[in-house]
């Protein structure tokens, strides 16, 4: 039909032409093409791989057994229900496919908030819980942080890998999330904006509530991070070569930086005494 795109190319190289010419304002904003295959072809192969035990064991490092089904799951060339029914057929036993099946559960919850409120997902659902007010947020992303020169190289390392390939790991993109907002005092919605208009799994719902999560305005308490922390699930690549590693602003306990970050907020609510 007239107005249709196309959808056969000789090449990969003739289908990057063809989308930049019918996207410039796209190609205009970055030229970067992820090396991502799409088509259910290339999500049966990857779905294949899935190791539910071992994305368990090792899911929050960064080289850890991650699946990489986002992107298809995000465009319909995957459904949920499928993923699931893979990881139990990949496991001996259903529990060792729990935790990636908890995984999709939040997903599906995602959206179903989604489908609830609509539009409202980019409004903060609840306070920030810092001490701060939505007023204290700088409501712009810095340039810095967008072309990857803050001089930290964790920071700068997920910045480039983000707009470069149009994916970033999960612990990478809570500490980056955490990072513009808790150190730069960012709001959310800034930050939401920059990874919807790069990742290739990017939705609204799963996007924009995991970055409330982080700020604190869809969750009990602000998600922050350490030096040790990131050291540990990034086996310390950016640390040993960073500029700024003797004067790492993540270098403090985390009730250092509890304080320096959020010195008006309350202090936790005690925990309930047990009866006897």
């Amino acid at each position: 039909m007239p107005g249709d795109m196309r959808r056969e190319f000789s090449d990969r190289e003739e289908l990057i032409a063809y989308l930049a010419a019918e996207f410039p304002a796209a190609a205009a904003a970055s030229d970067a093409v992820s090396a991502t295959t799409g088509g259910r072809r290339a999500a049966e192969a990857l779905l294949a791989t899935m190791r539910p035990e071992r994305y368990a064991a090792t899911r929050n490092f960064l080289g850890g057994a991650v699946t990489r089904l986002s992107a298809y799951i995000r465009h319909g060339v995957l459904s949920l229900a499928e993923v699931r029914r893979a990881a139990l057929d990949a496991v001996a036993r259903p529990e060792e496919a729990a935790k990636l099946i908890n995984e999709l559960a939040w997903r599906d919850y995602w959206q179903r908030v989604y489908e609830e409120i609509g539009e409202e997902i980019w409004e903060d659902r609840e306070p920030y819980k810092t001490g701060w007010s939505a007023a204290d947020y700088a409501p712009d992303l810095p340039a810095d942080i967008a072309t990857g020169t803050t001089g930290l190289a964790c920071m700068d390392a997920f910045s480039h890998e983000l707009v470069d390939t149009g994916y970033l790991h999960n612990h990478a993109r809570m500490w980056l999330a955490a990072y513009i907002v808790h150190w730069r005092r960012i709001a959310w919605q800034a930050g939401a904006r920059w990874f919807l208009s790069h990742l290739l799994d990017g939705d609204p719902a799963s996007n924009n509530l995991s970055w409330q999560w982080v700020a604190s305005t869809f969750s009990h308490k602000p998600y922050i991070f350490n030096r040790e922390n990131l050291e540990r699930y990034s086996d310390g690549v950016y640390c040993r070569a960073c500029p700024l590693r003797t004067t790492c602003p993540f270098d403090q306990s985390y009730e250092a930086l509890q304080a320096a970050l959020f010195p008006n907020a309350p202090p936790p609510a005690p925990a309930p005494r047990r009866r006897r």
